[in-house]
């Protein structure tokens, strides 16, 4: 009986960490390709019997004349795709608080966007807005347009328009899924109390509900940000050729037959990396004071 006894809490003690062991074994393999890439980037590459630490290729990048054109491009995207969410968002999580949201209302609101593939969104927006798409042709019958060509193409366009509407497509309800609860929780409690002491809807949501979900807000708009900034799926398959998202940029030259350009490659991941970790630092500053109002 005491054997029992000693065993059954020793699996105890030891069932915690053999539940942590496939994490632990994900972050070892995400932090091994991390400290690879960084050291790649500063031209160490053991496989090819290179193992001195050299600046060469950071200043290679860094003096390059398209960087800035990319470094520009992808901030635009980031930032117009944020705030494209972050204002889609805040209307779609209002709206599902007005309609006390069901089952349904929120898989066909939220979850169904989230779980589509940015992929197949891209290719629902080729299908919809392309020269040859459901909304050109459209438009041509009803006499708007002159030639379904006319239709602002959705794929090189320099605006980048096409990745905006795949981004707001796939990041609005994002933004949705993570402010929707505390609004809903905000309405209930603070906004009735602001109802009945004579606040209309409108000013009670711009007063009350709105600045108690900033914190959710600014949180998701830094997600998207660094997603958005950091993706290159969606700016290689819809983006212009000139300029090129950064991502897009650090991906060709990842790609080129030369395995020695890999180390130009990841240093292009570097000055991305840089970005996405200001976002990053700020979104955990944004959870600690949150932390600290509680």
């Amino acid at each position: 009986m005491t054997d029992r006894l000693a065993l059954r809490r020793a699996g105890r003690a030891v069932a915690p960490y053999l539940l942590l062991a496939p994490a632990l074994v994900l972050v070892a393999v995400f932090l091994y390709g991390v400290v690879g890439g960084v050291l790649q980037g500063f031209g160490i590459m053991p496989f090819l019997g290179k193992t001195e630490l050299t600046f060469e290729y950071w200043q290679q990048v860094l003096t390059r004349p398209d960087l800035a054109q990319s470094v520009s491009f992808s901030f635009y995207l980031a930032l117009a795709s944020s705030l494209l969410a972050l204002a889609g968002g805040i209307v779609l999580s209002a709206a599902l608080c007005a309609v006390r949201q069901t089952r349904l209302v929120a898989l066909v609101d939220v979850q169904i966007p989230l779980m589509c593939a940015h992929i197949l969104v891209v290719l629902f927006m080729v299908s919809l807005f392309s020269g040859s798409g459901l909304v050109p042709r459209v438009l041509y019958h009803l006499g708007l347009v002159a030639a379904p060509s006319d239709f602002p193409s959705i794929v090189g366009d320099a605006s980048g328009w096409g990745v905006l509407a795949v981004y707001a497509w796939k990041e609005v309800p994002f933004v949705a899924f993570c402010t929707v609860a505390l609004m809903s929780h905000v309405s209930d409690r603070f906004g009735e109390a602001a109802s009945t002491l004579g606040a209309s809807p409108l000013r009670t949501f711009f007063t009350v509900t709105l600045p108690l979900c900033k914190g959710a807000l600014v949180k998701a708009f830094l997600v998207v940000f660094a997603f958005a900034f950091g993706a290159y799926e969606v700016p290689f398959l819809l983006g212009p050729t000139l300029p090129k998202a950064l991502p897009v940029l650090a991906y060709i030259e990842f790609q080129n037959p030369d395995i020695a350009n890999r180390s130009v490659a990841m240093a292009l991941n570097g000055v991305m990396a840089l970005v996405t970790t200001v976002a990053a630092i700020a979104y955990f500053v944004v959870l600690k004071r949150e932390g600290k109002g509680r």
